[in-house]
């Protein structure tokens, strides 16, 4: 499981998140900065979201790895 966080203070608003990873990701209508729209996404988007985070040009996305509860 990831967990997901985001700084739209260093927000270059280029939109490369949310074109990658519209279920997790949005802009902002005001100045086009990241909005995080799921902080904990499903497992199967976990690809999806690091590359995001590797393509933001500024920086503005981290992704950690989350242990799961297992019974």
């Amino acid at each position: 499981m990831v967990e997901v966080r985001v700084d739209p203070e260093i927000c270059a608003a280029s939109g490369m998140c949310k074109l990658l990873v519209p279920a997790v990701f949005d802009q902002s209508e005001e100045d086009g900065t990241v909005l995080l729209t799921d902080p904990a996404p499903a497992a199967d988007l976990a690809a999806k979201v690091r590359t995001a985070a590797l393509r933001c040009p500024a920086g503005a996305i981290a992704v950690y790895e989350r242990e799961t509860d297992t019974p």
